[in-house]
C-alpha cells in the first residue's frame, strides 16, 4: 500500500486543472471574439452574403439591334438557331475533361471531334483558331446549325450529354439585302472577354458573361446602343436549389437600331463593279514588268456631296460576316487572316494607304494659284523636266507645249506641277531652308484635311501621310541608327539608300519637291480622304466629316436621334480657283485623260467631272485610281497594281453612275430604273420590335 500523502498529489492536480481552465477559456474568448466579428462587426455583410446564396439570377439576353440600310432594310439582324453548346465548367470536372462526351456530340452533328474539342477550349495568345475568347463560366457555343433531330437526340439523353445543351437561340445574321455583303463596314461580333467585362464595371454599360460584342465596322462604334439590356429574373431557391418564390424581374430591354446612310442596292454595285474592274485588270499586259496586271486588292467609296454621308463602301477582297457567328471555324479565320489571302477583313477604303499620283493635283494646283502663279496663266509642259543628272518625264513621255494649269488638270501634265514646286522649293531656300518656309504645297494639302483622320464613324481609321518638313525629321530620328548601321557608300542599291539617309535623310530635298507634287514620293492617302476632298470641291467648298450612322432610332420606334452631317472646314481656294478647278475636271471628262471612256455622258445634263491617277509603287506595279463627282454624288475608286486610273477604274465608276441615275451606255435615261437619282433626306420609317419581322429574335 502506497503511503504517499494526500498532499503530495494535490498541487499537481490543481496545477492540471489551472491549465485546463486557462485554456477553456481562451478558446471561449477566442469564439466569442469570432462571434462578435462575425455577428456585430461584420454582420450586415454576411448576412446580405447569405441572402444572395439562397437567391439564382436567369439572364435573359437582349435582342441586338438592326443596322438599316437607307431605305430600311435590314444590312444586319437575328435570326432564332439551335445552337448546341458545351459548358466547360461541367466538362472540367469529368475523370477525360469531358473528351468523350464531345466525341459523342460531334458524331451526332457531323463534326469532326476534334474540332468540338478545339471550339471547347480558351484562347490565348499561343492558340489558334478555332478556340473561345469569352468567359469561361457560360455556355460555348459548338454549332448553330444543329437540326431539329440532332437537338432533340442531345436532349432526350441527358445522361450521355452532360454538360451538353440545345437551346433555340437568337443569333447575328448578315443578311446581304440585293447582295450587298457590306462586311468590312459592317464589322462583326465575337464573345465579351473577362477583361472587358472587368474594365466595363466601371461604366455606365457593364457586360454580361453572354455578351457578344462588336469587333469591328458598325458593330464596334455603335456597340452600346445595338447591345441593349440583358433581363435578369431572380428566383429564391433553398438549400437543395428548390425554387420557393421570385424575386424582382428587370425586363431586357431590346438594343437600338442604327439606319445608316448606306443603300444596299448602290452598295452591291459597288461591290460588283470593283471585283469586275479587278477582274478585268488582271486580263491587260503590263509592258513595264512584262506580265498582266495582278489587281491584288482595291476600294471605292460613293458619297453624298452635299453632306459627307456614304451612300456606299465597299472593299476587295472581302468576307463573308456570318462566318464569325455562333464561334468561326479554323478553316474560315485562316483564310481571313493568312497572308495568302490578302487580309480582306482590313476595310481598304480607310485603312489601304497609297501614292495617290494625279488625282492629287487638285490639291497642288491650289497651292500653285495660293502662292501667286495664277491659273490661267501659261506655263511650260514638256516632255520631261531636269534637275541636275536626274530627269523627271511626263506619263508616256509626251508634251503639250505652253498651257494653263486648268489645261495641265485635264491632259494630267506633269511637268507643268514638276516647274512651279521646284521653283518654291529654290524660294523657300532648297536643301537649306529659310527660318519660316512658305511651303504652299505642304500647308495646302494639311487644309485640304489630308494627313489625319476625316473622323468617319469607323474604327481603325488611318491618317495617311503628308511629307512635310517635320515628317522628314520624325522619320529620319526613327531611321538613322539603322540606316547608318546598314549603308554602305559603294555597296547594293539599298545599302546606297540607306547610306544616302544617314547622311541627309531629315532633308527635303528638290526630287521630294517634284514627286510630291503630282501625289508620289512619300505621300500617301486614302480613298475616303480623296472622296471627301472632291466632294467638297462639288459643293463649292466644305469639307464634311464623313458619316454612315444616319439615326439612332429606338426597338419600338417613338425614339429617333438623328446623326447630322458635321462640317470640319473649308477648302484653302477662293470661289474663282473653286470654279476654275470644277471646269478643268470636266473637261477631263469631256476632252482629257477621262474622255475616251464617258463618251456619250450626257454632260448637260449630269455633268461630270474627274480626275484619273496612275501611281507608281516601288516594286509594284501602278496603282490605279479614278476620282469623279456629279452635283449629288462623288465617287473614287482605286485598284493595286491594277494600271492605269482610266484603263481599270474609270469604267467601273461609270457604270456605278449610270446605276444611281438610270442611264444606259448610250447616255439616255429612265427615271423607273435610277436607283438614286437624288440623295434621300427622309429617314425611313420604322416599326416597333413586335411588328417588324425581319428585325425580331425569331426570325
Amino acid at each position: 500500500m502506497s503511503n504517499i500523502p494526500e498532499t503530495g498529489r494535490t498541487p499537481r492536480v490543481q496545477n492540471r486543472l489551472v491549465v485546463i481552465q486557462v485554456v477553456v477559456f481562451s478558446l471561449l474568448l477566442t469564439l466569442g471574439g469570432r462571434l462578435w466579428y462575425l455577428q456585430i462587426r461584420n454582420g450586415t455583410e454576411y448576412t446580405d452574403e447569405a441572402k444572395n446564396n439562397h437567391v439564382q439570377q436567369v439572364v435573359q439576353p437582349a435582342v441586338r439591334g438592326s443596322i438599316l440600310d437607307s431605305r430600311g432594310v435590314p444590312l444586319a439582324d437575328n435570326a432564332t438557331h439551335l445552337v448546341v453548346s458545351a459548358s466547360r465548367t461541367e466538362l472540367l470536372t469529368m475523370k477525360d475533361k469531358g473528351k468523350s462526351v464531345l466525341t459523342r456530340l460531334a458524331g451526332v452533328l457531323g463534326m469532326d471531334p476534334q474540332e468540338v474539342v478545339d471550339k471547347v477550349r480558351l484562347c490565348d495568345s499561343k492558340t489558334k483558331q478555332p478556340c473561345w475568347n469569352g468567359s469561361p463560366y457560360q455556355p460555348i457555343p459548338v454549332s448553330d446549325e444543329a437540326t431539329t433531330e440532332q437537338a432533340l437526340q442531345i436532349r432526350e439523353h441527358p445522361e450521355d450529354f452532360p454538360g451538353i445543351t440545345a437551346e433555340a437561340t437568337a443569333l447575328r445574321r448578315y443578311a446581304a439585302p440585293d447582295q450587298a455583303n457590306t462586311s468590312q463596314v459592317l464589322g462583326y461580333l465575337s464573345p465579351v472577354t473577362d477583361e472587358e467585362i472587368a474594365k466595363a464595371k466601371k461604366t455606365d454599360s457593364p457586360y454580361l458573361r453572354s455578351d457578344q460584342v462588336g469587333r469591328s465596322g458598325l458593330e464596334r462604334t455603335y456597340d452600346k446602343e445595338l447591345r441593349g439590356k440583358a433581363g435578369i429574373t431572380r428566383y429564391e431557391v433553398d438549400n437543395l436549389g428548390r425554387v420557393i418564390g421570385q424575386g424582382q424581374t428587370d425586363p431586357a430591354q431590346p438594343g437600338s437600331n442604327i439606319v445608316t446612310s448606306i443603300d444596299s442596292r448602290v452598295q452591291a454595285v459597288a461591290e460588283r463593279e470593283l471585283n469586275n474592274a479587278m477582274i478585268d485588270a488582271r486580263k491587260v499586259h503590263d509592258k513595264n514588268t512584262g506580265r498582266n496586271y495582278e489587281a491584288d486588292s482595291g476600294a471605292v467609296v460613293v458619297m453624298e456631296t452635299k453632306t459627307g454621308r456614304i451612300v456606299a463602301m465597299a472593299s476587295n477582297p472581302t468576307y463573308d460576316p456570318n462566318a464569325w457567328v455562333g464561334g468561326i471555324s479554323a478553316k474560315d479565320y485562316t483564310s481571313l487572316t493568312d497572308k495568302e489571302s490578302n487580309y480582306p477583313l482590313l476595310n481598304r477604303a480607310i485603312q489601304g494607304q497609297a501614292a495617290p499620283g494625279s488625282i492629287f493635283k487638285v490639291v497642288t494646283s491650289t497651292a500653285a494659284v495660293n502662292a501667286g502663279y495664277p491659273f490661267n496663266n501659261r506655263y511650260p509642259c514638256p516632255s520631261s523636266y531636269s534637275v541636275g543628272n536626274q530627269t523627271f518625264t511626263n506619263f508616256e513621255s509626251q508634251g503639250h507645249g505652253d498651257i494653263t494649269i486648268g489645261r495641265a488638270l485635264e491632259v494630267s501634265c506633269d511637268t507643268v506641277y514638276y516647274l512651279i514646286a521646284d521653283q518654291e522649293w529654290k524660294k523657300d531656300g532648297g536643301i537649306k531652308p529659310k527660318k519660316d518656309p512658305n511651303d504652299w504645297f505642304f500647308k495646302t494639302a494639311h487644309d485640304f484635311g489630308l494627313g489625319k483622320r476625316t473622323g468617319v464613324d469607323l474604327p481603325n481609321e488611318v491618317p495617311g501621310r503628308i511629307p512635310d518638313r517635320k515628317w522628314k525629321q520624325d522619320f529620319f530620328d526613327a531611321n538613322k541608327d539603322a540606316w547608318c548601321r546598314d549603308g554602305k557608300k559603294n555597296g547594293s542599291f539599298a545599302e546606297k539608300i540607306a547610306y544616302e539617309n544617314c547622311r541627309q535623310g531629315n532633308q527635303l530635298r528638290e526630287g521630294d519637291a517634284i514627286n510630291y507634287s503630282i501625289g508620289q514620293g512619300d505621300t500617301l492617302v486614302t480613298p475616303l480622304q480623296m472622296t471627301s476632298v472632291y466632294a467638297a470641291i462639288a459643293n463649292g467648298g466644305t469639307l464634311h466629316q464623313p458619316s454612315v450612322g444616319k439615326a439612332i432610332v429606338s426597338a419600338d420606334g417613338t425614339s429617333v436621334k438623328e446623326i447630322a452631317p458635321k462640317e470640319t472646314g473649308r477648302l484653302p481656294m477662293d470661289e474663282k480657283t473653286r470654279d476654275n478647278i470644277d471646269k478643268a475636271l470636266a473637261g477631263v471628262a469631256t476632252d482629257g485623260s477621262a474622255a475616251w471612256r464617258f463618251g456619250g455622258w450626257p454632260q448637260k445634263q449630269i455633268p461630270m467631272h474627274a480626275k484619273t491617277g496612275t501611281a507608281e509603287v516601288q516594286g509594284k506595279q501602278t496603282t490605279s485610281w479614278f476620282a469623279s463627282y456629279t452635283e449629288d454624288y462623288a465617287i473614287v475608286m482605286t485598284i493595286s497594281q491594277g494600271g492605269t486610273g482610266s484603263g481599270a477604274s474609270g469604267p467601273a465608276v461609270r457604270k456605278i453612275y449610270e446605276a444611281m441615275y438610270g442611264l444606259d451606255p448610250t447616255g439616255k435615261q429612265d427615271l423607273t430604273k435610277a436607283l438614286l437619282p437624288k440623295p434621300a433626306t427622309a429617314l425611313p420609317a420604322i416599326r416597333p420590335e413586335n411588328e417588324n419581322s425581319s428585325n425580331g429574335a425569331g426570325n
